[in-house]
């Protein structure tokens, strides 16, 4: 069967081998067995079942949480020659009837349907004149109470499951479940001795990065402009946060939507498929913009505000790259951050118990915001995933390349002041004991009387704060699960104030993204939205932006070649063949490329980790190297032109010109720096340079009048050959 399997992979999906998981799940549901997939965020969840349902008899039912996650699978399905429907609220009872009548017929092989649906006895009624050989339930963490988006429509299912004539196999699905939501889902679905299949939690491209100091808006402002071709979505915590963002982004020029639940149906709508149709860039929205999203070609995920649990921030983030291409996701952490989230939870009718939950998953969302620890490893251990490295090499911590201090000292300090306070109050509470505060409530207390009182009085009460968030991260102080968290010792605590172990803490990271050229793809990324556009479906069901990229890599010119690039299948081949295929001879002949012959194209197009282009020869028409972006800014500035003039000519920031100058600077061509920095400016740094060493450049900065900025010390320290203390200045600053 699995043989049979393949097949029907190859022919309306374009592939030719199952992803990780995804055949150990075909092969349960085709045994017959109840199935439960937990699969990460684009692993391929829905090929489980929709390849099942073409070898079943019959019509597979698929429970789905929401209306654009429908229309995007049936669009998706029924492109690939696949018959599908849906039915939700946004038909008439009319079409409901005909539909169901259709499917009775035997004209569907997958029919979607909203749990809500299945409240009605009615509506039940009806779906047992189906003849359903296969269930499926997505998103089926939604019928666990233990669940991050409980939603008590879902436990209809189990009712419709006992009332239809034959039983089904049932299968469920999901992206973020703990064991506990795990063993929930199987108990209230009641599955009968279900294969349980956990591919692991692990997303690979995805890059994590949490900052902590930097301005929130500037950020966004600069990373937005250095990705201004990329789709990206902006989670904020509030509808009148993401309003902010929203008029922010859009005075300045940027196709950007809004989404929360305070706007009419219509404008939601609009706005999530204008963003789906590729004809905004970026979506600033709250958690309601969430199931459902199928865009494959997300390339990043800024979270503005810290979500209030580990659940919905990897479900939200996981939301980039489902087309396994790189992509970046960022949290940018505020302490106005944990109050916004303590308000949302108290406003909830929870239980006492269910709330202290909220606030224990409340907690470690916190240190994960505050690890020194790998961050894709805090979140899969979240997740109960095992043997897992220490290091990823692809988040903000592991990549950080600044200083490893001893903080030992300080920690004892904090330490012991926490166990003279009787371990009985928060962190604000010691951080004001250890700065020596006169706060009225350390007074009353007599904490002024304390031997820790104003230990650490050289910091501020932020500095002081923050670094006790990382000994909570770091299982050095236990808060206790509630509104106002108490903080108490651990025994890894005791063994630092015993002097048997250190404390080690590194600087903020640094990132670089560096450009890459893509003439190829944009030209097809704006055929493909033509075609949409024409069919009126996203982009993405034409093919995604994955298939793109390995057309540019590969080239294929004829059929057979097109046919052997990952994700186009047969049907999709007779559909947009002949377009795709004119858009990249039309490139080729331009720039007078060779492609590899068909084979060597199959071959290589199964290498799709690779960045580098493949599958090409330089022909001798146009040969050219391609000059490195810095270096074409440092040509410009050689042809006399000021660094304002070379960033508005290349579209760049002016910091980013800057540090073109230092790099060709630190690899040996020569910069005329007396054109950039005055004598007056330069001998004030070097007297500086000459009292305070070159090793860092904040204590520099701090030394010196404010006109003097960071480019002007690098530009000096380059010039006097101290060139290799200046390689990262992101972190040395």
């Amino acid at each position: 069967m699995i043989d049979k399997a393949r097949v029907v992979l190859k022919k309306y999906y374009g592939y030719s081998s199952f992803r990780e998981g995804q055949e150990k799940i075909i092969t349960a549901i085709t045994q017959g067995r109840d199935t439960l997939g937990i699969m990460p965020t684009g692993g391929g969840k829905s090929i489980c079942f929709q390849v099942p349902a073409l070898l079943y008899s019959g019509t597979t039912l698929v429970i789905s949480p929401l209306i654009s996650l429908m229309k995007d699978q049936v669009d998706s399905l029924n492109t690939v020659g696949i018959p599908a429907t849906f039915i939700n609220s946004s038909l008439s009872a009319k079409e409901v009837h005909e539909r169901l009548r259709s499917a009775k017929e035997g004209q569907y092989k997958l029919l979607y349907v909203a749990p809500e649906r299945l409240e009605s006895e009615h509506f039940r009624e009806l779906l047992k004149s189906l003849t359903i050989s296969l269930l499926a339930v997505d998103e089926a963490h939604c019928i666990s109470q233990w669940g991050h988006d409980f939603r008590p429509s879902y436990r209809s299912i189990a009712k419709l499951i006992q009332e239809l004539p034959k039983r089904p196999v049932v299968t469920a699905f999901t992206a973020t479940a703990t064991e506990a939501v795990t063993q929930d889902i199987a108990k209230q679905l009641a599955l009968n001795s279900p294969t349980v299949v956990v591919t692991g939690f692990d997303r690979k491209n995805l890059s994590f990065a949490v900052s902590r100091s930097e301005d929130k808006r500037s950020f966004l402002l600069r990373y937005l402009k250095q990705n201004k071709e990329q789709a990206g979505i902006i989670y904020a915590a509030t509808r009148k946060e993401v309003e902010g963002i929203y008029e922010y982004l859009h005075k300045r020029g940027f196709a950007v939507g809004k989404y929360h639940a305070g706007l009419g149906d219509a404008e939601r709508t609009g706005a999530q498929e204008a963003f789906l149709y590729d004809d905004i860039r970026i979506m600033v929205a709250t958690n309601a913009f969430g199931m459902g999203i199928d865009k494959s070609n997300v390339r990043f995920v800024i979270h503005y505000n810290m979500p209030k649990n580990m659940e919905s921030y990897y479900q939200e983030a996981g939301r980039a790259g489902r087309d396994g291409e790189d992509s970046e996701c960022f949290l940018l952490f505020s302490p106005q951050d944990i109050q916004i989230q303590k308000f949302l939870i108290e406003q909830t009718h929870m239980s006492p118990e269910r709330k202290a939950q909220e606030y224990k998953k409340l907690q470690m969302m916190m240190d994960y915001c505050h690890t020194p620890r790998c961050l894709r490893k805090y979140i899969l251990d979240y997740f109960g995933e095992e043997n897992v490295s220490e290091t990823c090499n692809n988040c903000s911590n592991c990549n950080n390349t600044g200083e490893l201090r001893d903080i030992t000292q300080i920690a004892q300090k904090i330490f012991s002041c926490i166990m003279r306070m009787r371990e009985v109050f928060g962190l604000t509470m010691v951080a004001e004991v250890l700065k020596g505060s006169n706060n009225k409530k350390v007074l009353q207390n007599r904490f002024h009387t304390l031997s820790t009182y104003g230990l650490l009085k050289e910091y501020t009460l932020k500095e002081i704060t923050e670094l006790m968030k990382v000994l909570v991260a770091e299982g050095y102080i236990h808060l206790t699960e509630s509104q106002y968290p108490v903080a108490k010792l651990t025994p890894k605590a005791v063994v630092v104030l015993k002097n048997e172990a250190k404390v080690l803490r590194k600087m903020e990271p640094a990132r670089h993204k560096a450009e890459e050229d893509s003439t190829l793809f944009e030209a097809l990324r704006r055929l493909r939205k033509e075609i949409a556009q024409q069919a009126n479906i996203p982009p993405y069901v034409v093919f995604p932006d994955t298939t793109l990229s390995e057309m540019s890599k590969h080239l294929p010119l004829d059929e057979e070649a097109l046919l052997s690039i990952s994700g186009v299948g047969e049907v999709k081949l007779q559909k947009y063949g002949s377009l795709f295929l004119s858009v990249i001879r039309k490139y080729v002949e331009e720039q007078g490329l060779q492609p590899l012959p068909t084979s060597e194209a199959k071959k290589s197009s199964l290498q799709t980790d690779s960045k580098k282009p493949e599958g090409i020869v330089k022909g001798t028409a146009k040969e050219t190297d391609k000059t490195p972006s810095h270096l074409l800014t440092y040509n410009l500035f050689q042809q006399g032109k000021s660094l304002e003039e070379i960033a508005r000519e290349r579209d760049l920031t002016i910091i980013t010109v800057q540090e073109h100058i230092v790099r060709s600077c630190l690899e040996g061509y020569r910069v005329d720096w007396d054109a950039l920095i005055s004598p007056e400016h330069e001998q004030l740094i070097l007297a500086a340079i000459k009292r305070l060493g070159a090793d860092k450049l904040k204590p520099l900065k701090e030394a010196l009048p404010d006109e003097i900025d960071y480019f002007a010390l690098r530009g000096v320290i380059c010039k006097h050959n101290f060139g290799d203390r200046i390689s990262n200045r992101k972190v040395r600053a």
